[in-house]
């Protein structure tokens, strides 16, 4: 018998066809399942390297075995006479032309059904691909006018103290200093966040000016040995590394503003730009207040109830030795607000307390920004009194139009309003200005969900916790923005890796409903109920709200009017609450709180972003 005739009896052909089949179908579904769930490219190389592999193989067992009534046996072990070949390679025809069958279905599906939805789905990447380069493009034309004007960025100066123990001082005259740089109009000052995200950090000046996109660097050391104080700063041109001006200032205590007003005068000198106008004055107070001051801000910066609790008592003591110490004022109208937010102090004392700090520091000087900005925080916060808030808000921009707390709460302020789009086109000015900031960014990813682009929204969110991994809420949000696009699964991920407790026992459960996995999700929502409902119960109603439970929905946002929930006018928009809109109480609702789109669009709320 000849090779050709042999190999056809013993169905090598037919092995080597069919395994062609079989692989070439088996490698179009692993295509699918492994871009689903998005395996590493190696994956599928693995699987056609040993497909490849497999196939000689196949064609040498298939000459050397045979299939027979007993089972496989080697080819030359078989009595010719007993072979049943020729039915084996029966059965390999109708396997071989059913895998065919399936192959020409799949093919025919893919060609004619899914290719559209990807077609579309190509056209709708490319779209976003297109809003992304055109979003990324005019943040980077942003940047490069930045570059063009005068900047700069102050970075936290080095404690050199013996003891290592005086960082409050040394972060609070870096912070004194670029609030000074702050208020010349010419002059961009890189945003706080960004400048002091680089503590501690060994990187080149010229990488961190790079990443901040400014022009020079000002760097510097504090010293303290009792009263004696020894502050060295220096002026860095950072495209270079070159050292426009160094000096060390040997001190006591009390001089501690002359040094900051001489610090600010050279570097204006050293600019040489006149535009810049004359620089700033430091407003002196006494400097045990002063000190009182520093930790007290440090601590707060803590958002901890020891932090707030020890930080009240600090600057409590500052005031009552400069009564007239208006830094002081607003920093405790910050702490009685952040007590009050976190449930650390009754809402109604730690909001009033908090008012009163803040007029104290307006009627100390009416040009202080800050303290408009924290007037317009109770505003939208406690007293549920958006135009209130929103003529602080145009105050503190006719002050000072870069100040970032203005615009973040101005930001704040067009969410509530319904103004999308001028609440996004804050947040790229924050993010332009505060280019390795998380807070400018959550800004945007907030505005972003306001106005239903989930995609833009979660790529904000995931940038901020590149920046910020910690950041509290961002898991959250890109977990509702997961579960807003139908992707529960996805969204439970996100949910379970948020550190805040409450937006993750709130989160996680909402994404069990999503699943069905019902039995966890009504534990979880007992918890949210029991622990958090008497403090947060718009928490609670967004859940009802989300499952289509509105009777329950809206009797806990009654609770949330009744007791003057904290941020409540903030939140009508949210998309948890989308399944109300319909509901006629849903018109009433917002009536009755003052907040429906045409009462809103009476309130006036006009301000321009610097260019």
């Amino acid at each position: 018998m000849t090779l050709f005739a042999e190999l056809k009896r013993r169905n090598v052909f037919r092995v080597g066809f069919a395994y062609v089949v079989v692989s070439w179908l088996a490698l179009q579904v692993c295509d699918v399942v492994l871009n689903n769930i998005e395996a590493p490219d190696w994956v599928f190389q693995a699987i056609m390297l040993l497909l490849a592999i497999g196939f000689p193989m196949a064609l040498v067992f298939a000459w050397a075995f045979e299939m027979t009534p007993e089972g496989l046996k080697r080819e030359h072990e078989v009595d010719r006479s007993q072979t049943i070949t020729h039915e084996t390679g029966q059965k390999l025809n109708r396997v071989t032309i059913a895998v065919l069958i399936i192959a020409v279905g799949y093919f025919a599906v893919d060609k004619f059904m899914l290719s559209a939805d990807r077609e579309s789905a190509a056209i709708e990447s490319a779209v976003e691909e297109a809003a992304s380069s055109a979003l990324d493009e005019r943040l980077a034309k942003q940047a490069t006018a930045a570059e063009l004007k005068p900047s700069i960025a102050v970075l936290p100066f080095v404690d050199m103290s013996p003891d290592k123990d005086q960082d409050y001082f040394a972060d609070g005259l870096s912070e004194e200093l670029l609030n000074l740089l702050s208020k010349i109009p010419n002059l961009q000052v890189a945003a706080r966040t960004s400048s002091f995200s680089f503590k501690g950090e060994n990187l080149e000046i010229t990488e961190i000016a790079q990443r901040l996109k400014v022009a020079h660097v000002l760097e510097g050391s504090v010293r303290t040995s009792g009263r004696r104080v020894r502050v060295t700063a220096q002026l860095i041109h950072a495209e270079d590394g070159f050292h426009l001006w160094s000096e060390t200032y040997d001190r006591t205590l009390d001089d501690i503003f002359a040094i900051q007003d001489e610090i600010a005068s050279e570097v204006v000198a050293q600019l040489k730009l006149a535009l810049l106008g004359a620089a700033p004055k430091v407003k002196e107070t006494n400097p045990l207040a002063y000190s009182l001051y520093l930790q007290g801000h440090h601590l707060t910066l803590q958002e901890s109830a020891d932090g707030f609790k020890r930080a009240a008592e600090l600057l409590q003591q500052a005031v009552s030795i400069d009564p007239g110490y208006v830094a002081a004022w607003a920093e405790l109208s910050a702490v009685y607000s952040g007590q009050a937010s976190a449930g650390l102090v009754p809402i109604d004392k730690g909001y009033t307390m908090a008012r009163q700090a803040a007029n104290k520091a307006l009627a100390i000087d009416p040009a202080y920004v800050r303290a408009y900005s924290l007037l317009a925080r109770i505003s939208l916060g406690y007293d549920n009194d958006l135009a209130a808030a929103a003529r602080y808000l145009e105050q503190g921009f006719e002050l000072e139009p870069t100040n970032h707390s203005i615009i973040t709460q101005a930001a704040r302020v067009a969410q509530a309003l319904g103004k999308i789009d001028t609440a996004i086109e804050m947040g790229k000015f924050l993010v332009a200005r505060d280019p390795v900031g998380s807070r400018g960014l959550n800004v945007l990813g907030i505005s972003y969900m306001y106005s239903g682009q989930w995609d833009n929204a979660i790529s904000a969110f995931r940038n901020v916790l590149t920046l910020s991994p910690t950041y509290f809420g961002a898991h959250y949000r890109i977990g509702t923005a997961l579960l807003a696009k139908g992707e529960p699964a996805a969204a439970l991920i996100e949910m379970q890796q948020e550190p805040d407790e409450e937006y993750q026992v709130k989160g996680t459960a909402v994404a069990m409903h999503d699943l069905g996995r019902q039995e966890e999700f009504e534990t979880l929502f007992a918890e949210l109920r029991d622990r958090w409902g008497e403090q947060w119960p718009s928490e609670v109603a967004h859940v009802y709200a989300w499952i289509g439970e509105a009777d329950a929905a809206f009797e806990w946002l009654d609770k949330a009017v009744e007791q003057n929930e904290d941020g409540l006018s903030e939140q009508f928009d949210n998309e948890y609450f989308v399944s109300l809109h319909d509901d006629p109480r849903w018109v009433e609702f917002r009536e009755r709180t003052g907040s429906s789109q045409a009462q809103l669009d009476k309130i006036k709320f006009k301000v321009k972003l610097p260019d």
